[in-house]
């Protein structure tokens, strides 16, 4: 029977994966199209390429943390991810209106404005409804459910594509629709706890102190900065799949297959991660994606490119929802919002320096420089991980 419990799915929960299942479903239509409109249509170099999902991600990162903070203070979750989901779904129709990259820039800009309004807030919610024993299936299943909306979006525009003879605009128009179908299921039927009686009719001061923070964290926050600053975006592994030869289809097919792996693992590594712990899992992930990293540096032929990219699939299921489970270890839900905002303004601010890194050593140096770059990176993260291990035996 506890065994029952512990797989048991929560309605909010359920809930809030199928938004999230609705809202990738959309913004996947777009993503791996989105490098290829740049380049082609809008005639954007790579450098830009790198520095709209680096200034992008370094916008969602600042309202990480002052979301995530705020809604500890007022201990309010739904208003703050209902904006934040609703701006991702306005930044469809924006992308489809662009005629220069800077429009596409202010439309990346709104689209990751409402992911860093809405992603503490979301994760507090679902910490709400965990237990001790549960907190890497929770996560794990909604991250499985948002992977699931990265398989079906870019079938779904590969579809619009051949169809609508490869209009990309037409395309985006048409990933609005399930973005408000997400934005319509979290108002109508997502409901937060109430608030507890501590704070019941006032604000809440949050006070955090790097003193306090215990040891383990303070290790993982920083080993997690120095992963996420070698961890580029993925525009350069589409990129380097068109280098390499793969048609537009074939580049999307392949992110096609690295998400299902991403949904087949997410949820098995979050029970994983409940049954050994989660930094085991954690190190994992960061293996495997410093040798995918390295590899994808090395190879010149394509066909290692429908290897590499499944096997990158695993590396998302094994650090993604699992991050969140280990962080969940050392904190209460009612300052949940700040810690998450955080964690995640740092690995954001982070993941802008690798995107930017990674375009000019692109541009400068060549391909292959940007991927070791990020492999190092993670293999030095790795290293840290274990030698705190080590460390805490002595």
């Amino acid at each position: 029977m506890a065994g029952d419990k512990k797989q048991k799915i929560p309605r909010t929960v359920l809930i809030l994966s199928l938004v999230s299942l609705f809202n990738d479903i959309a913004s996947e239509m777009i993503y791996p199209i989105v490098p290829i409109f740049l380049t082609a249509v809008l005639g954007a170099p790579v450098t830009v390429v790198g520095l709209i999902e680096g200034l992008a991600e370094a916008t969602a990162s600042f309202m990480k943390f002052l979301a995530g903070y705020w809604s500890d203070r007022v201990h309010k979750r739904k208003v703050f991810v209902v904006v934040g989901y609703g701006l991702g779904a306005i930044s469809k129709i924006l992308i489809a209106l662009a005629t220069l990259w800077p429009f596409v820039l202010f439309a990346r800009f709104i689209d990751r404005l409402g992911k860093g309004i809405r992603t503490s807030a979301r994760d507090a919610l679902l910490l709400q409804n965990t237990t001790k024993d549960n907190k890497g299936f929770i996560f794990g299943f909604h991250r499985a459910t948002d992977s699931l909306g990265a398989v079906i979006g870019p079938l779904l525009a590969l579809l619009l594509m051949h169809y609508l003879n490869e209009n990309m605009r037409l395309t985006f128009v048409i990933a609005f629709i399930p973005a408000l179908i997400g934005v319509v299921l979290l108002v109508l039927f997502v409901k937060e706890k109430a608030n507890p009686p501590a704070v019941e009719g006032k604000k809440s001061i949050i006070r955090i102190s790097w003193k306090e923070i215990n040891p383990s964290l303070k290790l993982f926050f920083v080993i997690s900065m120095i992963f996420a600053i070698g961890n580029s975006s993925d525009a350069f592994l589409i990129l380097r799949s068109k280098q390499l030869g793969l048609t537009t289809t074939l580049v999307v097919l392949i992110y096609v297959l690295y998400n299902i792996v991403q949904t087949l693992f997410a949820t098995p590594g979050g029970q994983l991660a409940d049954k050994i712990g989660a930094r085991k899992v954690f190190a994992i992930g960061l293996a495997v994606f410093a040798f995918v990293y390295f590899a994808f540096g090395f190879i010149n032929n394509p066909v290692w490119i429908w290897i590499l990219f499944p096997i990158y699939g695993i590396y998302i299921a094994f650090t993604d929802g699992v991050s969140k489970a280990y962080i969940s270890e050392f904190i209460t839900e009612r300052e949940s919002g700040t810690y998450f905002g955080i964690y995640q303004t740092g690995t954001a601010i982070c993941q802008f320096l690798a995107s930017f890194i990674a375009g000019v050593l692109w541009t400068k140096v060549g391909p292959s420089i940007a991927f070791w770059y990020g492999g190092g990176m993670a293999t030095l993260a790795l290293l840290m991980l274990g030698y705190g291990r080590f460390a805490k035996k002595l």
